[in-house]
C-alpha cells in the first residue's frame, strides 16, 4: 500500500499558510528586534560574584541615565546590557557605579558598532541571502536541464526556501517579543545554513522524481512525485532527526553565545523538512497540472 502524500498537498499548503500568517501578524505587531550589528549600539556583559536582582540592576542603570537600555539576565549574577554606542569613558563609569552599588563586578564581554558599520552589515546580509537564493535557482534549473520545464524545479526550490525563511522570521519575532531576543549576525548565519540544508533535502527528492520519470515507473506525473516522496521519506526524516539531536545538544550545553544560530537551525530543520517533503513537490504537481486557481476558494467553487 502506497501512502498518498501528494494527494493531500493543499492541506499542507493550508498548514503552512496558517503558520506563516501568524508569523506575519507577529512581524507587523512586534517587528523584528535587531541587534547592534544592524542598528548600531553597544553590548556590555557584566558579572557579579554575589546575587543581583534583575529589577535592582535595571533601576541602577536607570539612575545612571540608561533608561532605554535593554537588559537580559543570561545566568545568575550575569547581565547583558544593550544601549546606545558607548565610549570607553562611558563603560568605565557604568562599571564603577555598578561596583559601588553591588560589589565586585567583572566585564565578561564588550562590543560596539557604529551606525555606518551597522548599515553596511545590514546591506551585506541582504545581498548574501539574495545571492544565495539566485545561485540556488540557477543551479537547480541547470541540474534538471534535461527534464521538461527545468525552471519549475528551481522556482519550487526557491519558494520552499522563502517558506522556511518566513517561518523562521515569524517564530523569531514571537520569541523576540516574549524573551527579548534580537536578530544578529548569528541569526543570518543560521538562515544561510538553513537554506543550504533545506535545498539539500529538496534536491534529493527532486532527483528521485527525475529517476522515476526517466524509468517510467508511474503513469502520471503526480504518481511519480508521490512514489518518489514515499521512497525518500525515511531518508529525509532520519537525516533531520539526527541533525536535530546535535543542534539540541548545542542549545542545551553551549549557552547563549550561539543562541540565535541554534534556535534558527532548530526552526529551519523542522520547517525545511516539511517544505522539502510537502511544499516543493506539491508545488511541482500544482504547476504541472495548472492548479493555481485552487488557491483561490471562490474560483474553485465556480469551476466545480
Amino acid at each position: 500500500m502506497t501512502f498518498d502524500i501528494i494527494g493531500k498537498r493543499f492541506w499542507y499548503f493550508l498548514i503552512s499558510g496558517v503558520v506563516i500568517l501568524i508569523g506575519i501578524i507577529s512581524l507587523v505587531t512586534f517587528g523584528l528586534p535587531s541587534g547592534i550589528e544592524f542598528s548600531s549600539g553597544s553590548l556590555l556583559t557584566v558579572s557579579f560574584t554575589q546575587p543581583v536582582e534583575h529589577d535592582q540592576f535595571k533601576q541602577e542603570l536607570g539612575n545612571l541615565g540608561y533608561t532605554d537600555a535593554i537588559i537580559q539576565q543570561t545566568r545568575p549574577g550575569e547581565f547583558l546590557i544593550r544601549t546606545h554606542e558607548l565610549t570607553d569613558e562611558d563603560k568605565t563609569l557604568i562599571e564603577s557605579a555598578l561596583a559601588a552599588r553591588f560589589g565586585d563586578v567583572s566585564e565578561a564581554s564588550f562590543s560596539s558598532v557604529s551606525p555606518m558599520v551597522a548599515s553596511e552589515t545590514a546591506n551585506n546580509a541582504i545581498i548574501a541571502v539574495a545571492v544565495a537564493s539566485i545561485g540556488i535557482l540557477l543551479y537547480v534549473t541547470w541540474a534538471f536541464r534535461r527534464m521538461p520545464k527545468p525552471f519549475h524545479y528551481g522556482a519550487c526550490a526557491i519558494i520552499a526556501l522563502i517558506h522556511d525563511a518566513l517561518v523562521a522570521l515569524g517564530i523569531f519575532s514571537i520569541l523576540g517579543a516574549i524573551l527579548g531576543w534580537q536578530v544578529n549576525l548569528m541569526f543570518i548565519t543560521g538562515v544561510l545554513a538553513v537554506i543550504g540544508y533545506s535545498v539539500n533535502n529538496t534536491v534529493v527528492i527532486f532527483d528521485r522524481i527525475r529517476e522515476n520519470l526517466t524509468r517510467g515507473v508511474a503513469v502520471t506525473f503526480e504518481a511519480a512525485v508521490n512514489n518518489s516522496l514515499v521512497e525518500t521519506l525515511s531518508r529525509s526524516i532520519n537525516t533531520s532527526l539526527t541533525t536535530l539531536i546535535v543542534v539540541l545538544a548545542l542549545f542545551f550545553f553551549v549557552g547563549s553565545t550561539i543562541q540565535n544560530f541554534v534556535v534558527v537551525l532548530i526552526i529551519g530543520i523542522i520547517a525545511g523538512t516539511f517544505s522539502s517533503v510537502a511544499i516543493a513537490p506539491g508545488l511541482l504537481v500544482v504547476w504541472d497540472a495548472g492548479e493555481w486557481g485552487r488557491f483561490i476558494p471562490f474560483r474553485s467553487r465556480e469551476k466545480a
